[in-house]
């Protein structure tokens, strides 16, 4: 196989990397202020100019970005380029229905195509090999910029999405991949499936496995290596960032997503007060873009849940595997999904109370999603059940099994209402 060194930036020193990100941040926050109206309310209310960051230190005087920015100025306000200038637009669920809208220059998607060629080698994989990308493709981030990262490595790339398991697994016998990018639970499924058809998963030619979109643990680790021929490796990303290749896991190391620190500034802050934490404790992760052009993004909160640790196998530092997000959004099978998207469509449904429980439960390997919902007074239980769980499947993504109790079933509380039950093993 063609060797694929590292690049420069890879093996530099830390202060080389700092002089770096000074730069290129003092870049991205007079792009942001000088391009986006939204940024520059935002600084000026904060009494901060891009001028006032004389260190790195500094940025932690400038205001956070959050969803709702993005969601307030739906669909074109955060970006800081004539649409002429745009080549790409994704989305992604938002609280209220409206999605999360980014947008990509020609550079943009050149970077983005870099940093997941960077991520994609650093997982193991060299050119000239295949890879079976079962992310989906479309507004979701992950189909598309796994695929424009493969082919840029110089892999043979094979764009199945996801679905479809006994084809998947077909063609996964019959092209002999070496490399598959999925969700971890997606992979299970696929090797119950191949196990299904009397084949052993352990002895098919997957030897690396990049997995994300969806939280996991050490244990769907250990379960995957084991009832697999790969190595299991972790990748991070969000599209309001940038999408997949945001972080990844070094095969050689396999202890943390090294964080491509040229490209995106890490902080990691107390949830509750916004504090910056020091490098160790456990908080929340804000990114700030330091090379985007379209979307720039400043300080934004992940809501992701990890810590910074020093780097290992590259010069960048390392965060933990996200297994946790401290707000009450939930990721089913590498789709966001929030309890307010479900309640608008059983609000739309007159046979249908605004009383509802979400249970979420495992189906196999794959998350299972259950909406317990009461029938309204006087209402008959026609098609209400299956008229739901379509809109949740099409408006939504995900598919739920829509159960429909009688009047009073769901438990009322006083208080702020528990509408997810989680009962997925922890």
């Amino acid at each position: 196989m063609k060797k694929f060194p590292l690049e420069p930036i890879e093996k530099a020193s830390r202060k080389e990397l700092r002089e770096l990100q000074l730069e290129r941040l003092r870049w991205s926050l007079r792009r942001a202020y000088d391009r986006v109206p939204h940024y520059r309310r935002k600084f000026d209310a904060a009494g901060v100019k891009p001028k006032d960051l004389r260190t790195l230190v500094d940025l932690a005087r400038f205001p956070f970005t959050a969803k709702a920015d993005l969601r307030d100025t739906y669909p074109f306000g955060m970006f800081a380029v004539p649409m002429g200038d745009v080549v790409r637009i994704h989305a992604s669920s938002g609280t209220t229905g409206k999605p999360t809208v980014v947008g990509y220059t020609s550079k943009d998607i050149d970077t983005w195509s870099h940093l997941m060629a960077r991520s994609i080698r650093a997982a193991g994989a060299r050119p000239g090999e295949i890879l079976h990308n079962a992310y989906g493709y479309g507004l979701f981030t992950g189909g598309l910029g796994i695929h424009y990262g493969a082919e840029r490595l110089g892999l043979a790339t094979v764009p199945v999405s996801g679905g479809m398991t006994e084809r998947q697994v077909q063609l996964i016998q019959d092209f002999r991949p070496g490399i598959i990018t999925v969700t971890p639970s997606y992979m299970l499924a696929i090797a119950d499936e191949m196990e299904r058809q009397g084949l052993d998963p352990r002895k098919s030619s997957l030897r690396v496995g990049i997995f994300g979109a969806e939280p996991w643990t050490d244990r769907m680790r250990a379960n995957i290596e084991a009832r697999t021929s790969l190595q299991a490796i972790d990748i991070y990303g969000l599209s309001e960032v940038m999408g997949p290749g945001v972080a990844q896991e070094c095969l050689e190391t396999k202890d943390g997503l090294t964080i491509w620190e040229d490209h995106f500034y890490p902080e990691v802050v107390d949830p509750d007060s916004g504090e910056v934490l020091p490098d160790g404790e456990k908080g929340e992760l804000v990114l700030t873009s330091l090379t985007k052009e379209a979307l720039p993004v400043i300080r934004y909160r992940t809501r992701d849940l990890t810590r910074l640790l020093p780097g290992t196998a590259r010069v960048m530092r390392r965060m933990e595997r996200i297994t946790g997000r401290s707000d009450d959004m939930m990721i089913i099978r590498g789709v966001n999904v929030f309890p307010s998207q479900i309640e608008e469509l059983i609000l739309k449904q007159k046979e249908l109370a605004p009383h509802y429980v979400l249970e979420l439960s495992k189906a196999g390997p794959l998350d299972h999603l259950t909406v317990l919902v009461e029938l309204a007074p006087g209402a008959a239980d026609r098609q209400s059940a299956a008229s739901l769980a379509q809109e949740i499947k099409s408006r939504i993504g995900v598919s739920a099994e829509v159960k429909v109790v009688p009047i009073s079933t769901i438990e009322r509380s006083i208080g702020k209402a528990k509408r997810v039950i989680d009962k997925r093993p922890k």
